[in-house]
């Protein structure tokens, strides 16, 4: 087959429509724009609070709904004169796709690389050919990806705990968690966990990433930071060359046959990625306080598995990846086609960004009944359901290498916090269990706590 024959996808049986003008600007509006605002590689706190107040992921919902009823289900080519952009509207195209990737839909999309440029150009996720293949096996054999429980699970369900004991230590003393001192908490275990016991306290480290990666939320608006992202790779270097056998650096220093792997350009993303995984973590707790039940069932799961050192913990699990349901941290999942692809009427033509709005399909209260409601059942059976299209960290042959570890350590860190303390929501009326909201600002929620 050459490059230019058209690659027939006959899972789908759908159809590519194309949107006029208004239709596209009603997506604009609804769907990318607020999407962007919000940022794609770091949240903008502002803004994501105004997203729950104003409830813009429940309007992006509807006006997808309503683009589906009004152009059919299958994908909608909009009328983007600078760059072809086709949008999802069916589970079916959204399994399809990615069980398709990388040929022929490229992860490795133009805007992908132009931001992940910002501060690690030659991660995985920015790969392509040859490079890809070796260095998503390096990552791959890394974490571990098809392990519910990482062989060095011990390890860190230890600097877990240690750390999950500050937080606790300091919001009994105060009487409050919030999400700051979460959140320090969190990246103390992050970096530990990632870079070894020696970056427990380099906040410089993160905090440089941070402000590349609000840099990289501009993609290729905003020029690159070149010297700072050269001191950031140097000092992730740095922790490569001492390869702390027990950090994820220093495993995959181990592992990585060759220089060219560039192995210190793949950590950025597992800090990058525990930064949603810590968002999700402190919405799974808001979750909980409002679900009594649900709390009582965790709680029972941790009371059995006392003098575990690493058990499975599946419904705090469960709980974890149903925050990511609900509220999604990677909201836009992109792909482009590297040859024509044919639909079962239409298709779609190389070079053709396709956007799959994760929001809208975990809420589409159209095709599913649990749409607005807190269901860990969803989950009983693994950590994607592209049935239905719900991959908070995507599916296929791209899956998110990290897919079981974040949730191992997010359920780590619950059993923790849950054995300390006693958590209730300061707010409780911002989740009625009845519908819960399309956005949850985890920067504002904060929980009244006493000792367990």
């Amino acid at each position: 087959m050459t490059r230019t024959e058209p690659v027939l996808m006959a899972v789908s049986p759908h159809a590519v429509s194309h949107a006029g003008v208004l239709d596209t600007f009603a997506v604009l509006k609804a769907v990318i724009l607020p999407t962007l605002g919000k940022g794609p590689l770091i949240r903008r706190r502002k803004v994501v609070g105004y997203a729950e107040r104003k409830g813009l992921d429940d309007r992006a919902v509807k006006r997808l709904q309503a683009l589906r009823r009004k152009h059919g289900a299958g994908p909608l080519v909009l009328a983007v004169p600078f760059r072809r952009q086709a949008l999802l509207l069916s589970p079916a195209d959204v399994r399809m796709v990615l069980e398709g990737s990388p040929d022929p839909f490229d992860a490795a999309t133009r805007e992908k690389r132009s931001a992940l440029n910002h501060f690690e150009p030659h991660v995985v996720l920015a790969s392509k050919g040859a490079d890809r293949e070796k260095r998503r096996r390096l990552n791959e054999e890394t974490l571990e990806t098809g392990c519910p429980i990482h062989s060095m699970s011990e390890r860190f369900a230890k600097v877990v705990a240690e750390e999950m004991d500050a937080v606790c230590d300091q919001a009994l003393e105060q009487g409050v968690l919030d999400w700051d001192s979460f959140f320090t908490g969190w990246m103390r275990t992050v970096r530990r966990i990632v870079l070894g016991d020696d970056a427990r306290d380099d906040t410089e480290l993160t905090d440089l990433l941070e402000d590349l990666r609000y840099r990289a939320n501009y993609a290729f608006l905003r020029p690159r930071h070149r010297k700072g992202r050269e001191a950031f790779l140097r000092s992730l270097r740095r922790y490569v060359d001492k390869a702390d056998p027990q950090s994820l650096a220093g495993r995959m220093a181990q592992l990585c046959p060759e220089a060219g792997l560039q192995p210190h350009h793949q950590l950025p993303q597992y800090l990058f990625a525990f930064d949603p995984g810590g968002m999700a973590l402190f919405r799974t707790l808001a979750l909980l306080s409002a679900h009594s039940a649900a709390e009582e069932k965790a709680r029972a799961e941790i009371a059995a598995a006392e003098g575990k050192a690493v058990p499975s913990l599946d419904y705090l699990r469960a709980c974890f990846l149903e925050a990511l349901r609900l509220w999604p941290t990677t909201p836009a999942i992109l792909r482009e086609t590297t040859r024509p692809v044919r639909w079962a009427r239409g298709g779609l033509d190389e070079d053709v960004h396709i956007f799959i709005f994760a929001p809208f399909f975990h809420r589409d209260d159209e095709t599913l009944d649990q749409a607005h409601v807190f269901d860990p059942a969803l989950w009983t059976d693994g950590i994607v359901r592209p049935d239905l299209a719900l991959v908070p960290f995507s599916h296929g042959p791209v899956v998110c290498p990290a897919a079981h570890f974040v949730p191992m350590t997010a359920s780590l860190a619950l059993r923790r916090l849950l054995t300390r303390m006693t958590m209730n929501l300061e707010e409780p009326e911002r989740l009625s269990p009845r519908r819960l909201p399309g956005t949850l600002d985890n920067y504002t929620l904060r929980f009244l706590v006493t000792a367990k």
